[in-house]
């Protein structure tokens, strides 16, 4: 089955949501159901690669109560974890579902991991054997503090004996860029707002953007996703290539691209496929998971292969 796909989450989310016949700002109103659900990006890979049967770990930093529920939902649908003990509580968020309103989610304020869940977390990177694969998903809140060197320096040793990837932005992933990582996977909005040559020359095509970015940058391969529209793959193989998705009725889009991460990376690091037909493997996947409520609760029963 190849290395284990391990993910560090670094703003982990107890998440409810609520389901309504119809809803409306400024009243009161009752839901018709209720459930609970963990999220946070790497979870979400983590979710979808152990519905695969993959072998993953979801790493993160969980605190309080919030912080406790997470990890008891974890356990109960059976994804292997290892959670950083912190005494900052996990942030909680509500999903508002049903009626002419779109799906809203409200988050609540990020919460940073102190210092001993840094140095941790830090130890715990230190110790994993070589030739495994770790990504590193979503917001860190404290990147930029002090207390988070220890886990900058260990990802950063870790990508030299074994395969480092991003799917964050911001402060991290400014930092990851400059990092032998081996893949990168970006929304085309954040893509955009990165700094490098050609990045002002709107009118010059995508692939000449992925092309440069290659170049400047010590990543293998990118991974460019636009919502429900072409995913772009450039690494040193051949010229930077568009991939269509299936075209699908949106339900919810929330998650497809952790969707797509997993099958990513669990068609090419597990399956040994080439990046390009890892990706075409992924595609339905993250297709179906936009074409269903909730994140990696789609029937397998057509996709599986």
């Amino acid at each position: 089955m190849g290395p284990t796909l391990y993910t560090l989450t670094g703003n982990l989310l107890g998440e409810r949501t609520l389901t309504y016949t119809a809803w409306a700002p400024g009243r009161t109103q009752r839901a018709q159901s209720e459930s609970f659900q963990v999220g946070g990006k790497g979870i979400n890979v983590s979710r979808m690669l152990a519905r695969l049967g993959a072998p993953t770990q979801a790493l993160c930093f969980a605190g309080g109560s919030a912080g406790r529920d997470c990890l008891d939902w974890l356990a109960a649908k059976g994804i292997d974890h290892h959670a950083f003990a912190t005494t900052r509580a996990t942030r909680c968020g509500t999903v508002v579902r049903g009626g002419e309103h779109p799906e809203t989610t409200f988050l609540g304020p990020d919460a940073a991991p102190d210092d001993a869940a840094w140095t941790a977390c830090a130890a715990y990177i230190e110790a994993l054997p070589d030739k495994q694969v770790l990504a590193l998903c979503g917001s860190f809140p404290g990147w930029v503090t002090p207390a988070a060197a220890p886990v900058q320096a260990a990802l950063a040793r870790f990508a030299t004996r074994g395969h480092l990837v991003a799917d964050t932005y911001g402060p991290p992933l400014d930092w990851a860029l400059q990092q032998p990582l081996t893949i990168v996977k970006i929304n085309r909005d954040e893509f955009d707002l990165l700094p490098g040559p050609g990045s002002a020359a709107k009118d010059e095509p995508f692939s000449t953007h992925l092309s440069e970015a290659l170049a400047r940058t010590r990543v293998k391969a990118w991974i460019v996703s636009d919502g429900g529209g072409p995913v772009w793959l450039a690494d040193h193989t051949s010229p930077p290539r568009q991939f269509n998705p299936p075209t699908v009725t949106l339900v919810s889009p929330t998650g497809s691209g952790d969707v797509l991460l997993a099958c990513l990376l669990h068609g090419h690091f597990q399956r040994t496929l080439s990046l390009t037909d890892a990706l075409t493997f992924a595609l339905p996947y993250a297709a179906a998971n936009a074409a269903s409520p909730g994140i990696a609760e789609f029937d397998l029963s057509n996709l599986l292969a």
